[in-house]
């Protein structure tokens, strides 16, 4: 298992400080800035988020903040207006109005005393995603990024839709937490007597993000807004993209390594989920992703001749085969180097489908086993073995080789030729590799919403009993599968709670092998991938928080329980967020959260989600103590979406907001 190595001490002692960037309408933004003790100016580095520095990400921070200011950085961490102890009040996701203060936060750095007037931009998720973004504003003190486990694509490839059709446990559980998270408190502590007043002020304008999501369902002026894949050459800043073969984002990674120009982009994917690659969150291996982005900023924005853009266009993790489980510490495989991507190593092979006809009317309980959509490192995140979910699918098997292992990078697709009865409905393709004893392990899955078919921006229903060939790509891969086991292509017409189902998806459709075809992107081995390896992880000092363990313990994280009478499945889910924490300023908090997905084997229109959300921010020594709590549910009937929302604030025993709100949203699409 990879160890992190803890540096307490740098090349450069560290400071650090907190104050308020101010932005042209009058608004401040709350930062803390960690910098090097030095006379000399230096360049600066901003993660920008709006997650609470002083709480929630202080944990992460302190990993790497400091040990940037170590090493000749100012490490700057920004919250988002309306969030954390930042002025202002909410807004939606990566809007015109986040992005603008972005650039001047990038424009304010780059003119203090102690900066040399570059600046660089990082983050995973958010903070990836915005970082993006705006360097596509190309405010010109920004030099370099580091994008990581984001997207560029906001539509497809984000959390609220996947091949034209609604994400459900995707969009609902992401809808419901910003809700909880956007109705925080500024901490007195920091934010002064006047933090009641902005909170109440914050909470007037929180709207559940949901609406606005649904009233989009297909990709419109909404969701190209922030998608820099629209323009990819509007971004001046050189960018390092890194990504996971366990996050749902891993796609851009590819994506930006092929659209941007050669000299000023470098991409690099791991066995990783959803996190820094080195946090050793499983699985693993984790890499010494601090002195990789080291190497990245000297270059950029120092000028240092260190051989950065000589290493590959594209270093990558190709897992070994192994046993479906829900989590591993490490996973086999090695590290590959392709010149660019479109590979000359990975060469499209096709693999036609063969048999007659068949018939798939997957059960709507079918993608109970596909796993977290979003994946942190927590013990049931992966998909467990798949031959339950195989069952329920039609299975096209291909066996490998004698010899060789056969080798997946890239996308794998799908062209089928399908007939359908209905208007509306959906096809979830799975790649699984089979061992000789039967065990199934998911490899990576696409889908695609057939009225969308024709394009991502309109929603085109199918003529009813009418034969069509539709192709589409399964999200990316690095896979090897040894000789001996079988590729097996499983299709299913139903996936919750991934996939919302839409009514008479239930009828399914017919699936013509003739004609039909998968398509691997095989890669052969370069003398080059000798070459690829990382420094082991290296992180500065823990910040102390105390995380306390009751007697009871944490119950099940993912939980499926099936009345039998009823026919109906439920999915109840812990997604294991913030817990209860005691940081080292006195702040106590406490976070419950739990998910529920329920639906009835033959009735799409049965699909329901709720999440629940109580919060506790609570330190003694002040007498400060607040609680927040949100109840989210979505339903849809043969009209749309129905979607209910409740906010209920209090500091003390005093409730000092409380909002419903119910919303009916069409369903033109997804």
């Amino acid at each position: 298992m990879t160890r992190t190595a803890i540096r307490t001490s740098f090349p450069h002692e560290t400071r650090h400080e907190d104050v308020r960037i101010p932005m042209r309408d009058g608004a401040q933004l709350y930062a803390r800035i960690w910098r090097p003790v030095t006379d000399r100016p230096v360049p600066a580095l901003l993660e920008y988020l709006p997650y609470r520095l002083t709480d929630r990400t202080a944990p992460r921070d302190a990993q790497r903040h400091p040990w940037y200011a170590g090493h000749g950085y100012a490490s700057v961490r920004v919250d988002v207006r309306g969030h954390g102890n930042s002025g202002g009040r909410p807004g939606d996701e990566y809007d015109a109005r986040e992005l603008a203060d972005g650039a001047e936060v990038v424009e304010w750095l780059a003119s203090r005393p102690w900066c040399t007037g570059s600046v660089g931009m990082f983050g995973v998720s958010w903070g990836g995603f915005n970082s993006l973004q705006v360097a596509a504003l190309a405010p010109e003190p920004l030099k370099a990024v580091v994008t990581v486990c984001a997207s560029d694509d906001r539509y497809d490839n984000d959390a609220h839709y996947a091949g034209g059709s609604v994400l459900g446990s995707g969009m609902h559980a992401w809808g419901a937490a910003m809700l909880a998270l956007s109705a925080h408190p500024p901490d007195p502590r920091y934010a002064g007597t006047g933090w009641r007043d902005a909170w109440l002020s914050r909470l007037e304008a929180v709207e559940p993000l949901v609406h606005t999501w649904l009233s989009h369902q297909t990709r419109d002026g909404y969701w190209r807004h922030g998608s820099v894949c629209e323009d990819y050459g509007a971004i001046g800043a050189a960018v390092l993209a890194v990504g996971g073969w366990r996050d749902p984002y891993r796609d851009a990674v590819l994506r930006l390594v092929s659209a941007l120009p050669a000299d000023r982009v470098r991409g690099v994917i791991g066995p990783w989920p959803h996190q820094y690659p080195d946090r050793g969150l499983p699985p693993g291996p984790a890499i010494g992703f601090l002195q990789e982005t080291l190497r990245w900023w000297d270059h950029w924005l120092k000028g240092a001749d260190n051989g950065v853009m000589a290493e590959p266009m594209l270093r990558s993790w190709i897992s070994g085969s192994h046993p479906p489980r829900t989590v591993y510490e490490e996973l086999p495989g090695r590290w590959v180097a392709d010149p660019g991507w479109p590979s000359p190593n990975v060469e499209p092979v096709e693999y036609a489908l063969q048999g007659a006809p068949v018939p798939v009317r997957s059960p709507q309980h079918t993608g109970l086993d596909a796993g977290r959509f979003c994946p942190f490192g927590n013990e049931a995140d992966l998909p467990p073995d798949q031959r339950e979910e195989d069952a329920k699918s039609a299975c096209f098997e291909f066996p490998v080789p004698d010899g060789a292992a056969l080798e997946v990078l890239g996308r794998a697709s799908v062209a089928v030729r399908l007939r359908m009865d209905v208007p509306y409905g959906q096809i979830v393709a799975r790649l699984c590799d089979v061992a000789p004893d039967g065990a199934s392990t998911l490899v990576t899955r696409g889908v695609l919403n057939l009225s969308a078919r024709a394009g991502r921006d309109r929603a085109a229903p199918w003529p009813a009993g009418s034969w069509e060939t539709v192709a589409f790509e399964l999200n990316a891969a690095g896979h090897a599968f040894p000789p001996g086991h079988r590729i097996r292509l499983a299709l299913s017409s139903a996936y919750w709670p991934w996939i919302w189902p839409r009514a008479g998806s239930e009828a399914g459709w017919t699936v013509d092998p003739e004609g039909s075809a998968l398509t691997l992107p095989v890669r052969s081995a370069s003398p080059a991938d000798a070459e690829v390896s990382f420094e082991e992880p290296e992180q500065a000092e823990p910040l102390g928080v105390s995380v306390p363990v009751t007697l009871d313990g944490p119950g099940p994280e993912r939980l499926v329980v099936r009345d039998v009478a009823r026919g109906v499945w439920r999915l109840e889910v812990d997604p294991r967020y913030g817990g209860t924490r005691v940081y080292p300023d006195g702040l106590e908090t406490g976070e419950e959260v739990r998910e529920v997905y329920e639906i009835q084997d033959a009735d799409p229109l049965s699909a329901r989600a709720r999440s629940d959300w109580r919060i506790r921010l609570h330190r003694p020594e002040d007498g400060w103590d607040v609680r927040v709590e949100t109840h989210a549910e979505t339903t849809c009937d043969e009209g749309g979406f129905v979607v209910s929302n409740e906010l209920v604030c209090r500091e003390g025993d005093e409730i000092v907001f409380h909002r419903t709100w119910e919303r009916r949203l069409p369903r033109a699409a997804g």
